[in-house]
C-alpha cells in the first residue's frame, strides 16, 4: 500500500467512513498502471490514488460502488474493446473499455465498510456481557451511559434493568435509530412504552422483550439471544445505520460515444447540447461528441 492511501485509509477507518481499497494486481502494456498502485473510492465516487489513467478510472468508479453496496470484494478486469489472446481470470468481473488503447489491467476492489455501531445502556451484568459478546461477533461497542448515540449508530440496547431507561430510549429514538432495545419483562416493558407515549413509527423500532426466544436466563445466554435478534435484523431485515449519514449515490449515466458506464462527479467532462447536459468517460469522448454534434 502506497504511503499516501495508507494514511487516508487509516483516516477513513478511524472515522468510520466506507471505501473500497483497489490495488492493482496485474497490468499488461500498454498501460500507465503498475503492479502495486492503488486507490481509494468512496461512495460519492471520488477516487484519490492512482489505478490507472482517467479510462481505468472509470471503470474502478463503477464496480467500486457496486462493491460498495453488496460488500462482496472482486477482481476487476479492464480489458481493451478489440481484446485477443489474454487468457481467462475464472470469478473475474470483465470489463471491456473501448477507451483503452491495449493492455490489460487486474485490480482488486475491496470494500472497507464499518462494523455495525451498537450503543449498550446499563451498568449491569446484562449489559456487561453484551458489550462483550457483541465485540466478539464484530460489533463496534458504543457505552452510551450519559451520552446520545453517534451518528451511524445501528442499534441501542438499553439494559439497566429499571435504571434510567426512559432517557436513553427516548434519545436513541430521536437520534432515528432503527433498532432500540430494551431489556425488560414483557409486562414491565409495555409499561415503559407507555409512559413515553409513541408514536406508531418509534414504536415499531422499538424490541421489547428484545432478544430472540431462546429461554436464556444468564447474562450470557440474554446477550446471545439479544445479538442474534441484532444479527437477523441486520442480514435478514436489512436494518441500516441512522440515515442522516448514509452518503447520496452518485449518478451514473452512459457516455453517448463510446457506451461505458460514467460516475458523474465534479470533474466528469460533461457538455451542454441542446440545454440537455451530457458526461463523459474522458475529454476524448466529449471533444469528438462536439464534433459530432456539431456537424
Amino acid at each position: 500500500m502506497t504511503q499516501r492511501v495508507a494514511s487516508r485509509v487509516a483516516e477513513l477507518t478511524g472515522a468510520r467512513v466506507p471505501f473500497v481499497h483497489a490495488v492493482v494486481v496485474r497490468a499488461e502494456s500498454p498501460t500507465s498502471a503498475r503492479p502495486g498502485d492503488d486507490a481509494i473510492v468512496l461512495a460519492d465516487g471520488s477516487l484519490e490514488g492512482f489505478v490507472g489513467g482517467v479510462c481505468t478510472e472509470g471503470s474502478v468508479r463503477s464496480a467500486a460502488l457496486s462493491a460498495l453496496t453488496d460488500g462482496q470484494a472482486v477482481l476487476l478486469r479492464i480489458l481493451p474493446e478489440d481484446a485477443t489472446g489474454f487468457p481467462d481470470v475464472p470469478g473475474a468481473r470483465v470489463v471491456t473499455n473501448p477507451c483503452l488503447s491495449g493492455g490489460a489491467v487486474e485490480i482488486f476492489l475491496h470494500p472497507e465498510i464499518p462494523a455495525a455501531l451498537v450503543g449498550v445502556v446499563g451498568d449491569t451484568p446484562i449489559a456487561e456481557a453484551i458489550a462483550t459478546v457483541g465485540a466478539a461477533a464484530g460489533f463496534a461497542i458504543d457505552r452510551l451511559d450519559g451520552k446520545p448515540p453517534a451518528p451511524g449508530t445501528t442499534a441501542v440496547v438499553i439494559a439497566g434493568l429499571g435504571r434510567d431507561e426512559l432517557g436513553p430510549m427516548r434519545a436513541a429514538l430521536d437520534a432515528g435509530v432503527g433498532y432500540v432495545g430494551l431489556v425488560a419483562s414483557g409486562k414491565r416493558g409495555e409499561a415503559v412504552l407507555a409512559e413515553l407515549g409513541l408514536s406508531d413509527e418509534e414504536r415499531s423500532r422499538v424490541r421489547t422483550p428484545v432478544g430472540l426466544e431462546l429461554g436464556a436466563e444468564t447474562a450470557g445466554e440474554i446477550a446471545l439471544s439479544v445479538l442474534a435478534e441484532l444479527v437477523r435484523a441486520i442480514r435478514v431485515d436489512n436494518l441500516h445505520p441512522t440515515a442522516d449519514v448514509a452518503p447520496v449515490a452518485p449518478v451514473q449515466v452512459i457516455d453517448p460515444v463510446c457506451g461505458m458506464t460514467v460516475v458523474v462527479t465534479p470533474e466528469t467532462p460533461h457538455l451542454v447540447v441542446d440545454g440537455v447536459e451530457y458526461w463523459f468517460c474522458g475529454t476524448g469522448c466529449r471533444d469528438a461528441y462536439a464534433v459530432q454534434v456539431a456537424g
